[in-house]
């Protein structure tokens, strides 16, 4: 159904609804004035619609067609005035946006508990860097993202943002599975398993940027410089210059450790946001993973700047890189969003652990339990997130014109007898099991937890094989030294 059709349904529905009362006969009415079907139907005993004004419907639902939705109230309106080709009832369920995962590398799941318990450098240097280059490989980033989006699905994620190799291959599997992706070019000075340095990156970025540019509406494709200490400033600019180039944004790590900040300081003068701001990075939208050590300086210039800050509290605890000071930064006008990182580093893809600990982090390190209610970190897996990866006009909230990208979380479950306050229960109770169904793009990719858009027991054999492969590499190679 045609965007103009639907206005002039709603027009007509005003009309009918006005004319004959507002019980049952004006529902019945409606119905028999409307033979056009639309696509969905999702119910749910709240709405929780994350819109500007915080608005919940009870005994609610959402109607869906090409991919939009078209309409959202109580069930008993929607089902009156649309027939839908299906629904999803909504007993028991909680029905809200997808969650946006601002920052991850989705096929690092493969190496999942590969090395833990180190600091960032040693990690990444001495065990990330080097497993890499003798292991990915696109099949590898195939396995590896077909294992996360599987994971994020599953938990309840529609929406991320993904910074690893072979990028095509990575859009080829998110355009099957159905979920909305930013996907990044890894660019790096240092030879990675796609690239040999900083130019060679930027020049198959390039490539990518032009072969799916455009291609899918779901898959946006961006450069992802990976930070100061792995490119220099001439680096970096040519990076934004071929983003700016093409109209993508950058999606970046920023400010994530105090290795970073002493790095800036040392090869350049000055800390590592006001490095970024004088060369002019971010005059084209940026995303910024971690930013973990900005200054009370700084603050204002991601703020002005408009660069989408995103938080990841389970990563940034697990390899003590610190915590962040998100309170500050949502008071200076800072959009911040919620990420995983990569499930080598965290170790899961579990945005609902994210929220619950970004709150926790805020209260103690303020030591102010009003810091960061419920309502605000539910705003940054959602609206703000979406608004901080540039896509809050698509995705985020459940508002008419959106895309429809939602998500049913059940509430039936022990954790959530009784519920007084469901915002409360989505922030402080819920995890990835309770997610019942979810819709991207008005497509439903799981329906009361079963997966729909990708074969789990294909996926789960093939990673297990080629992870007994790298494990059986990786103790001949410890046995050897």
């Amino acid at each position: 159904m045609s965007t103009l059709r639907h206005c002039f349904l709603c027009l007509f529905l005003c009309f009918a609804l006005f004319a004959c009362g507002s019980g049952d006969e004006a529902r019945e009415k409606t119905a028999e004035s409307t033979d056009d079907q639309i696509d969905l139907i999702v119910k749910g005993t709240h709405i929780v619609t994350m819109d500007a004004a915080g608005t919940i419907i009870e005994n609610g639902a959402v109607a869906i067609d090409d991919g939009v939705l078209v309409a959202i109230g109580s069930a008993a309106d929607i089902e009156a005035a649309y027939s839908a080709a299906e629904t999803l009832d909504g007993d028991k369920r909680v029905v809200m946006p997808g969650l946006v995962n601002g920052h991850s590398h989705a096929a690092m799941t493969l190496l999942r508990g590969v090395a833990d318990d180190l600091a960032l450098m040693d990690w990444l240097q001495n065990y990330i860097f080097p497993a890499e280059v003798e292991f990915v490989d696109p099949e590898f980033v195939r396995i590896g993202t077909e294992l996360a989006c599987w994971e994020m699905i599953r938990g309840g994620t529609t929406t991320f943002v993904d910074m690893y190799y072979y990028p095509d291959t990575i859009a080829e599997v998110v355009e099957r599975c159905g979920m909305r992706a930013l996907i990044s070019a890894t660019v790096i000075d240092q030879r990675s398993p796609d690239a040999e340095n900083a130019g060679d990156s930027i020049a198959k970025g390039n490539g990518f940027i032009e072969r799916w540019l455009g291609k899918n509406s779901r898959i946006t494709p961006i450069f992802g410089p990976h930070a100061n200490y792995t490119l220099n400033a001439e680096q970096l600019a040519a990076t934004r210059a071929a983003a700016t180039q093409y109209g993508v944004p950058i999606s970046i790590h920023v400010s994530e450790s105090p290795f970073e900040v002493q790095y800036a300081k040392d090869t350049y003068g000055t800390t590592s946001i006001e490095f970024f701001e004088s060369i002019g990075f971010f005059e084209g939208p940026t995303i910024a993973a971690h930013v973990v050590w900005p200054t009370d300086s700084e603050i204002p210039i991601l703020a002005e700047r408009q660069v989408g800050v995103i938080h990841n509290p389970t990563s940034n605890m697990k390899i003590a890189s610190g915590i962040a000071p998100i309170a500050k930064m949502l008071e200076a006008g800072v959009r911040v969003g919620l990420g995983t990182d990569g499930a080598a580093s965290n170790n899961d893809l579990d945005m609902w652990e994210e929220m619950r600990l970004a709150s926790f982090l805020q209260k103690v390190d303020r030591m102010d339990p009003e810091v960061l209610p419920a309502m605000t970190v539910l705003g940054m897996a959602t609206r703000g997130g979406a608004t901080a990866i540039g896509l809050g006009d698509t995705t985020g909230s459940l508002e008419v014109g959106k895309r429809a990208d939602l998500i049913q979380v059940a509430f039936e479950d022990v954790h959530h007898i009784p519920t007084f306050d469901v915002v409360s229960h989505l922030v402080f109770v819920s995890d990835e099991q309770d997610v019942a169904s979810v819709v991207v793009d008005g497509k439903v990719l799981m329906k009361e937890r079963k997966m729909l858009t990708i074969d789990t027991d294909r996926v789960a054999s093939e990673a297990t094989a080629l992870a007994a492969r790298i494990k059986a590499a990786l103790a001949e190679r410890n046995s050897s030294r």
